[in-house]
Protein backbone atom coordinates (compact mmCIF):
# COMPACT_ATOMS: atom_id res chain seq x y z
CA UNK A 1 0.00 0.00 0.00
CA UNK A 2 1.78 3.50 -0.77
CA UNK A 3 0.35 4.92 2.30
CA UNK A 4 1.87 2.83 4.66
CA UNK A 5 4.95 3.40 2.36
CA UNK A 6 4.95 6.79 2.25
CA UNK A 7 4.29 7.26 6.13
CA UNK A 8 6.76 4.70 7.24
CA UNK A 9 9.69 4.98 4.93
CA UNK A 10 12.50 7.20 6.28
CA UNK A 11 13.24 8.54 3.10
CA UNK A 12 9.47 9.45 2.39
CA UNK A 13 8.25 10.49 5.94
CA UNK A 14 9.46 13.74 6.20
CA UNK A 15 7.51 15.12 3.09
CA UNK A 16 4.17 13.55 3.78
CA UNK A 17 3.88 13.57 7.41
CA UNK A 18 3.61 17.32 7.64
CA UNK A 19 1.25 17.89 5.59
CA UNK A 20 -0.96 14.80 7.32
CA UNK A 21 -0.83 16.58 10.41
CA UNK A 22 -1.38 19.73 9.09
CA UNK A 23 -4.90 18.15 7.72
CA UNK A 24 -5.78 16.76 10.70
CA UNK A 25 -5.12 19.79 12.68
CA UNK A 26 -7.46 21.61 9.87
CA UNK A 27 -9.87 19.23 9.93
CA UNK A 28 -10.38 19.11 13.86
CA UNK A 29 -10.96 22.96 14.41
CA UNK A 30 -13.02 23.37 10.78
CA UNK A 31 -15.18 20.44 11.54
CA UNK A 32 -16.68 21.42 15.23
CA UNK A 33 -17.19 24.87 13.49
CA UNK A 34 -19.09 23.50 10.90
CA UNK A 35 -22.45 22.94 12.89
CA UNK A 36 -22.12 26.79 13.57
CA UNK A 37 -21.85 27.81 10.59
CA UNK A 38 -24.53 26.23 8.87
CA UNK A 39 -26.41 26.63 11.72
CA UNK A 40 -26.01 30.55 11.44
CA UNK A 41 -26.10 30.25 7.72
CA UNK A 42 -22.51 31.34 6.94
CA UNK A 43 -21.89 28.57 5.10
CA UNK A 44 -20.75 31.29 2.28
CA UNK A 45 -18.64 32.68 4.55
CA UNK A 46 -15.55 30.94 3.76
CA UNK A 47 -16.13 31.70 0.06
CA UNK A 48 -16.18 35.52 1.41
CA UNK A 49 -13.64 36.03 3.88
CA UNK A 50 -10.81 33.64 1.66
CA UNK A 51 -11.11 35.52 -1.13
CA UNK A 52 -11.02 38.93 0.30
CA UNK A 53 -7.75 37.76 1.36
CA UNK A 54 -6.60 38.83 -2.60
CA UNK A 55 -7.81 42.69 -0.69
CA UNK A 56 -4.90 41.94 1.59
CA UNK A 57 -2.30 40.88 -1.08
CA UNK A 58 -2.96 43.78 -2.57
CA UNK A 59 -2.06 45.91 0.88
CA UNK A 60 0.79 43.67 1.11
CA UNK A 61 2.19 44.66 -3.01
CA UNK A 62 1.09 48.57 -2.13
CA UNK A 63 3.49 48.70 0.97
CA UNK A 64 6.23 46.40 -0.82
CA UNK A 65 6.00 43.20 1.22
CA UNK A 66 6.06 40.44 -1.54
CA UNK A 67 8.34 38.20 -3.13
CA UNK A 68 10.94 37.20 -0.74
CA UNK A 69 10.85 34.31 2.19
CA UNK A 70 11.82 36.77 4.66
CA UNK A 71 8.40 39.05 3.98
CA UNK A 72 6.36 35.51 4.14
CA UNK A 73 5.31 35.63 7.29
CA UNK A 74 5.09 39.72 7.60
CA UNK A 75 2.59 39.23 4.37
CA UNK A 76 0.35 36.34 6.04
CA UNK A 77 0.14 38.67 8.76
CA UNK A 78 -0.98 41.88 6.42
CA UNK A 79 -3.20 39.09 4.50
CA UNK A 80 -4.77 38.02 8.23
CA UNK A 81 -5.57 41.42 9.24
CA UNK A 82 -6.98 42.08 5.88
CA UNK A 83 -9.42 39.03 6.07
CA UNK A 84 -10.62 39.33 10.32
CA UNK A 85 -11.28 43.30 9.14
CA UNK A 86 -13.17 42.33 6.12
CA UNK A 87 -14.83 39.65 8.52
CA UNK A 88 -15.89 41.77 11.30
CA UNK A 89 -17.57 43.90 8.50
CA UNK A 90 -19.57 41.52 7.44
CA UNK A 91 -20.49 40.79 11.13
CA UNK A 92 -21.26 44.97 11.42
CA UNK A 93 -23.29 44.86 8.50
CA UNK A 94 -25.60 41.40 9.61
CA UNK A 95 -25.91 43.31 13.24
CA UNK A 96 -26.98 46.36 11.96
CA UNK A 97 -29.06 44.90 9.75
CA UNK A 98 -27.82 46.94 6.58
CA UNK A 99 -27.83 43.25 4.72
CA UNK A 100 -28.65 39.73 5.18
CA UNK A 101 -25.87 37.65 5.83
CA UNK A 102 -25.11 36.36 2.36
CA UNK A 103 -25.30 39.67 0.49
CA UNK A 104 -23.17 41.14 3.32
CA UNK A 105 -20.79 38.44 2.22
CA UNK A 106 -21.01 39.41 -1.67
CA UNK A 107 -20.44 42.53 -0.61
CA UNK A 108 -17.54 42.42 1.35
CA UNK A 109 -16.07 39.41 -1.02
CA UNK A 110 -16.34 41.89 -4.26
CA UNK A 111 -14.94 45.03 -2.49
CA UNK A 112 -12.14 43.28 -1.20
CA UNK A 113 -11.21 41.17 -4.31
CA UNK A 114 -11.67 44.65 -6.64
CA UNK A 115 -9.41 46.45 -4.11
CA UNK A 116 -7.18 44.06 -4.01
CA UNK A 117 -6.82 44.00 -8.22
CA UNK A 118 -6.49 47.83 -7.99
CA UNK A 119 -3.64 47.73 -5.59
CA UNK A 120 -1.73 44.88 -7.19
CA UNK A 121 -2.04 46.95 -10.82
CA UNK A 122 -0.76 50.23 -8.66
CA UNK A 123 1.90 48.31 -6.92
CA UNK A 124 3.20 46.95 -10.54
CA UNK A 125 3.66 50.54 -11.92
CA UNK A 126 5.62 51.92 -8.83
CA UNK A 127 7.77 48.20 -9.15
CA UNK A 128 6.92 46.96 -5.82
CA UNK A 129 4.96 44.13 -6.78
CA UNK A 130 7.42 41.67 -7.34
CA UNK A 131 6.48 38.20 -7.14
CA UNK A 132 3.25 38.83 -5.74
CA UNK A 133 2.37 35.03 -4.67
CA UNK A 134 -0.93 34.86 -4.66
CA UNK A 135 -1.90 31.96 -5.97
CA UNK A 136 0.13 30.25 -3.29
CA UNK A 137 -2.01 31.74 -0.56
CA UNK A 138 -5.14 31.72 -2.31
CA UNK A 139 -4.56 28.22 -3.42
CA UNK A 140 -2.20 26.42 -1.30
CA UNK A 141 -1.24 22.61 -1.80
CA UNK A 142 -1.47 20.38 1.58
CA UNK A 143 1.65 18.49 0.51
CA UNK A 144 3.42 21.70 -0.03
CA UNK A 145 3.39 21.84 3.74
CA UNK A 146 6.59 21.83 5.98
CA UNK A 147 6.94 21.10 9.66
CA UNK A 148 6.69 24.99 10.52
CA UNK A 149 3.42 25.17 8.69
CA UNK A 150 1.99 21.70 10.37
CA UNK A 151 3.12 23.66 13.98
CA UNK A 152 1.55 27.08 12.96
CA UNK A 153 -1.82 24.80 11.93
CA UNK A 154 -2.02 23.25 15.32
CA UNK A 155 -0.75 26.53 17.62
CA UNK A 156 -3.72 28.14 15.24
CA UNK A 157 -6.25 25.05 16.30
CA UNK A 158 -5.27 25.07 19.65
CA UNK A 159 -6.36 28.97 20.06
CA UNK A 160 -9.31 28.52 18.49
CA UNK A 161 -10.68 25.50 19.92
CA UNK A 162 -9.45 26.76 23.48
CA UNK A 163 -11.80 30.04 22.75
CA UNK A 164 -14.24 27.72 21.62
CA UNK A 165 -14.40 25.57 24.70
CA UNK A 166 -14.11 28.78 26.70
CA UNK A 167 -17.54 30.30 25.67
CA UNK A 168 -18.70 26.38 24.50
CA UNK A 169 -22.13 27.16 26.49
CA UNK A 170 -23.18 30.80 25.67
CA UNK A 171 -22.00 29.97 21.95
CA UNK A 172 -24.19 27.12 21.91
CA UNK A 173 -27.39 28.05 23.18
CA UNK A 174 -27.11 31.39 21.26
CA UNK A 175 -26.59 28.88 17.94
CA UNK A 176 -29.07 26.65 18.13
CA UNK A 177 -31.65 28.98 19.95
CA UNK A 178 -31.23 31.99 19.46
CA UNK A 179 -34.11 33.95 20.50
CA UNK A 180 -34.21 32.26 24.02
CA UNK A 181 -30.51 32.73 24.41
CA UNK A 182 -31.25 36.41 24.23
CA UNK A 183 -34.09 36.40 26.70
CA UNK A 184 -31.53 34.42 28.73
CA UNK A 185 -28.99 37.55 29.12
CA UNK A 186 -26.57 35.67 26.22
CA UNK A 187 -24.96 38.75 24.55
CA UNK A 188 -25.87 37.24 21.05
CA UNK A 189 -23.80 39.86 19.01
CA UNK A 190 -20.68 39.68 20.78
CA UNK A 191 -21.77 35.67 20.37
CA UNK A 192 -21.84 36.36 16.54
CA UNK A 193 -18.36 38.50 16.31
CA UNK A 194 -16.30 35.81 18.15
CA UNK A 195 -17.60 32.65 15.64
CA UNK A 196 -17.05 35.28 12.94
CA UNK A 197 -13.20 35.80 14.41
CA UNK A 198 -13.28 32.18 14.67
CA UNK A 199 -13.41 31.29 11.41
CA UNK A 200 -11.75 33.47 9.86
CA UNK A 201 -8.53 32.29 11.62
CA UNK A 202 -9.46 28.85 11.09
CA UNK A 203 -9.85 29.70 7.14
CA UNK A 204 -7.03 32.13 6.70
CA UNK A 205 -4.95 29.11 8.07
CA UNK A 206 -6.54 26.32 6.74
CA UNK A 207 -6.20 28.30 3.20
CA UNK A 208 -2.78 28.78 2.89
CA UNK A 209 -2.31 25.30 3.86
CA UNK A 210 -4.77 23.92 1.68
CA UNK A 211 -6.68 26.09 -0.38
CA UNK A 212 -10.27 27.97 -0.69
CA UNK A 213 -11.83 24.93 -1.87
CA UNK A 214 -11.07 22.94 0.83
CA UNK A 215 -11.08 25.44 3.53
CA UNK A 216 -14.96 25.99 2.80
CA UNK A 217 -15.91 22.04 2.02
CA UNK A 218 -14.32 21.88 5.91
CA UNK A 219 -16.58 24.45 6.67
CA UNK A 220 -19.56 23.48 5.22
CA UNK A 221 -20.02 19.80 4.67
CA UNK A 222 -19.07 17.63 8.10
CA UNK A 223 -21.97 20.14 9.88
CA UNK A 224 -24.26 19.66 6.93
CA UNK A 225 -24.05 15.90 7.28
CA UNK A 226 -23.66 15.79 11.25
CA UNK A 227 -27.54 18.00 11.37
CA UNK A 228 -28.92 15.75 8.78
CA UNK A 229 -28.27 12.83 11.47
CA UNK A 230 -28.96 14.34 14.42
CA UNK A 231 -30.33 17.37 16.12
CA UNK A 232 -28.96 16.80 20.17
CA UNK A 233 -25.85 18.94 20.00
CA UNK A 234 -23.21 17.12 21.80
CA UNK A 235 -24.41 14.27 19.11
CA UNK A 236 -24.02 16.60 15.81
CA UNK A 237 -20.48 18.10 17.50
CA UNK A 238 -19.52 14.43 17.20
CA UNK A 239 -21.02 13.74 14.13
CA UNK A 240 -19.41 16.54 12.64
CA UNK A 241 -15.78 15.74 14.07
CA UNK A 242 -16.04 11.97 12.57
CA UNK A 243 -17.15 13.03 9.02
CA UNK A 244 -14.24 15.85 8.86
CA UNK A 245 -11.76 13.85 10.01
CA UNK A 246 -12.75 10.49 8.14
CA UNK A 247 -12.89 13.47 5.08
CA UNK A 248 -9.11 14.28 5.63
CA UNK A 249 -7.80 10.46 6.41
CA UNK A 250 -10.05 9.08 3.38
CA UNK A 251 -8.86 11.63 1.18
CA UNK A 252 -5.41 11.26 1.69
CA UNK A 253 -5.47 7.59 1.71
CA UNK A 254 -7.22 7.82 -1.54
CA UNK A 255 -4.68 10.34 -3.23
CA UNK A 256 -1.67 8.16 -1.88
CA UNK A 257 -2.93 5.04 -3.28
CA UNK A 258 -4.26 6.21 -6.93
CA UNK A 259 -0.67 8.45 -7.07
CA UNK A 260 -2.20 10.72 -9.22
CA UNK A 261 -5.12 12.53 -7.96
CA UNK A 262 -4.19 16.05 -5.94
CA UNK A 263 -5.01 15.74 -1.70
CA UNK A 264 -7.56 18.34 -1.63
CA UNK A 265 -9.83 17.40 -4.25
CA UNK A 266 -10.17 13.93 -2.70
CA UNK A 267 -10.86 15.15 0.66
CA UNK A 268 -13.71 17.19 -0.93
CA UNK A 269 -14.91 14.22 -2.90
CA UNK A 270 -15.26 11.81 0.12
CA UNK A 271 -16.23 14.86 2.41
CA UNK A 272 -19.85 15.34 -0.48
CA UNK A 273 -19.75 11.50 -0.27
CA UNK A 274 -19.96 11.43 3.81
CA UNK A 275 -22.96 14.02 3.59
CA UNK A 276 -24.48 11.92 0.42
CA UNK A 277 -24.56 8.82 2.78
CA UNK A 278 -25.89 10.95 5.72
CA UNK A 279 -28.73 12.42 3.43
CA UNK A 280 -29.85 9.06 2.45
CA UNK A 281 -29.69 7.13 6.23
CA UNK A 282 -31.50 10.38 7.14
CA UNK A 283 -34.27 9.46 4.67
CA UNK A 284 -34.48 6.09 5.63
CA UNK A 285 -35.01 7.14 9.19
CA UNK A 286 -37.79 9.68 8.29
CA UNK A 287 -39.66 6.97 5.99
CA UNK A 288 -39.35 4.56 9.02
CA UNK A 289 -40.76 7.19 11.65
CA UNK A 290 -43.54 7.76 9.02
CA UNK A 291 -44.61 4.35 9.02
Amino acid sequence: MNTLRYLTDPALMGFYWPGVVAGLAIGLVCSLLSPLVVLKRLSFVGQGISHAAFGGIGVAAAVGVVGSAASSSLQFSIVLAFCLAAALLIGWLIERGAAQADTAIGIVLVGSMTLGALLIAWAATRGRGGSVSWESILFGSIMAVNREDAAIAWAAAAGILLAAWWFRRPMLFWAFDEPAARAFGVPTAAMKYLLIILLTLAIVTAMKLAGVVLATAMLVLPGAAALRLSDRFVSVLALALGAGLLGVVGGLVLSFESGVLPPGACIVAVLVAVFGVAHLAAGVQSGRRAT
